[in-house]
């Protein structure tokens, strides 16, 4: 058993958990109960530790092991539910960004935003939070993925009502309808408010990470598309833009937005 482990970078309490769960059984478990693997079996231990490295469940790694064919649908998902829990990191990143600026009073995620009806600031925002909250959901119904596509547009709509809105606030609601578009699919609509983002950065002198996330959101349109040369354009420019964003959190918040472009592979 230490042997397998050592070669599939595995440790050995690993190995004893997959036996148990009968994900990886012994070729043979002689009389002083020690578990022996035959040398076809590294391979399937390999394949388990990689799959593991990048959280696919136990169960799925158990149907590829009984069936290799699934590998692509297995990794789809999982791609799937990393993306989910990336925006809901970044959520919570926005999340508390407006706790520092605005304290403890700031609408949360959960906040039932037809309850603010008086006040448009805090509907735009609840609005904002809960598309949020869909965004980084796993498994989402087509329902709910109506509900964030309407949410997004809604909040961009209240931002526009609020009297001492800026126009970054409004940026930043057409990025979200742009990112919203993305996800699901829709690569004609997500291009068209990732260019509103772009336009109201460029109207107004907005740089920073408005700027650069702009060009993500046109990087991302693209890759949507299928159109891998517009796609790395936009990237290259995202990350030229990331440059001269001023606080370092901000810019690694942008470098790991752009990873998560579907199809195009890190090259910077």
């Amino acid at each position: 058993m230490g042997d397998l482990a050592r070669r599939a970078g595995l440790t050995a309490k690993a190995v004893r958990h997959y036996d148990r769960i009968g994900l990886l059984r012994p070729h043979l478990v002689d009389d002083a109960g020690y578990r022996w693997y035959s040398p076809s079996q590294v391979a399937d231990a390999r394949h388990i530790a990689v799959l593991r490295s990048v959280d696919v469940p136990l169960q799925e790694i158990g149907e590829y092991l009984a069936d290799p064919t699934t590998l692509g649908a297995i990794l789809a998902t999982q791609r799937r539910r990393l993306d989910a829990r990336l925006e809901r990191v970044r959520g919570q990143r926005h999340i508390l960004d407006h706790l520092h600026t605005d304290g403890l009073e700031f609408p949360m995620p959960e906040t039932d935003p037809r309850l603010e009806t008086g006040d448009e600031r805090r509907i735009a925002a609840a609005l904002f939070n809960a598309t949020w909250t869909l965004i980084s959901k796993e498994n989402r119904t087509v329902a709910e993925d109506d509900e964030m596509l309407h949410m997004a547009h809604a909040s961009r709509h209240h931002w526009s009502r609020v009297p001492d809105h800026t126009p970054a606030h409004l940026g930043r609601g057409e990025w979200q309808c742009s990112r919203v578009y993305a996800m699901l699919g829709r690569s004609e609509p997500a291009l068209h408010h990732a260019q509103r983002y772009l336009d109201i950065c460029r109207q107004n002198s907005i740089g920073d990470w408005d700027l650069a996330f702009a060009y993500e959101a046109l990087a991302r349109g693209h890759a949507v598309r299928g159109d891998a040369e517009q796609a790395r354009a936009f990237t290259e420019q995202a990350l030229a833009a990331a440059e001269d964003i001023s606080e370092d959190e901000d810019r690694e918040l942008v470098l790991g937005d752009l990873e998560s472009i579907p199809g195009q592979a890190r090259f910077w």
